[in-house]
């Protein structure tokens, strides 16, 4: 890996879930948090997650980075089961989850440090991805010198220095002021038309979840299951403007109604 073909060497692998069960606790006092979820994230796809609190979309994204242990079922991402936490999956979470006492540029090189890096390659590695997020002249700076959505965007290229095959991210933008969270998701959109990462992403936003989406997994409330996978057709690139379009207001309305029925069904 060098500098010259950071961008356009990236590897990136399919989602397979089959069957997946959550369930907490033992015995009567048990909770089914997911029951039976099947689906499949195509290698380079951008899919989201929606769905009511307490659905299990972030328990489900855990399962797959592999935090947590699932009750049955599998899920593989490439040619492997997932069994534990592993360098092929790259985690962002709403916190922002920065080691406090490194640098900017020393937390995108955590990984890669770890991975036994040359010096040259971490610095390529790390100069790439700050300009990736626009974070270049902040190299030196500290977590706690840095907003919201700067210690986002050192998240994102910590989790991409990694050149994880799939992107999981938890609600990331939801602790972010409206302008912020717009910012972030321009951002996002652009570095993975540059990386072609595979993304599975987490949020209770359906406005977001269409914006960026090429797919949009609808989840019913607990125990989790899925109600209904929608192809999002409107072109790239996106910006703000398209939630006039009519397309994005039916489409809105259909998920809106998906999540109306389930709260009526419970």
């Amino acid at each position: 890996m060098s500098a010259l073909n950071l961008s356009n060497d990236h590897r990136s692998s399919d989602i397979a879930i089959d069957k997946v069960v959550l369930r907490y606790g033992k015995g009567e006092s048990a909770v089914l948090a997911l029951n039976g979820i099947s689906f499949h994230v195509e290698r380079n796809e951008f899919c989201v997650i929606v769905g009511p609190s307490g659905c299990g979309k972030s328990s489900l994204l855990y399962l797959i980075a592999g935090l947590e242990d699932r009750t049955d079922g599998t899920i593989r991402v490439g040619d492997k089961t997932v069994t534990e936490p592993g360098p092929d999956r790259g985690m962002v979470f709403q916190g922002y989850t920065l080691f406090p006492w490194l640098t900017v540029a020393q937390n995108v090189e955590y990984g890669p440090k770890r991975k036994g890096f040359p010096a040259a390659e971490r610095k390529d590695i790390v100069d790439h991805y700050l300009a990736e997020v626009g974070l270049s002249k902040f190299a030196n700076h500290y977590p706690s010198q840095l907003s919201g959505g700067m210690k986002q965007r050192v998240a994102i290229a910590r989790a991409l220095a990694n050149d994880p095959e799939v992107l999981l991210m938890d609600e990331p933008f939801g602790a972010l002021d409206s302008q912020t969270r717009h910012s972030m998701q321009k951002l996002l959109l652009r570095v993975w038309e540059n990386t072609k990462k595979t993304v599975l992403f987490v949020t209770h936003d359906i406005d977001e979840a269409i914006l960026l989406a090429d797919r949009v997994v609808v989840m019913s409330g607990r125990p989790g299951q899925i109600k209904k996978e929608i192809r999002v057709d409107i072109p790239r690139p996106r910006t703000m403007d398209i939630v006039m379009e009519p397309s994005f207001i039916a489409m809105k309305r259909e998920i809106l109604d998906l999540l109306k029925n389930d709260d009526d069904d419970h």
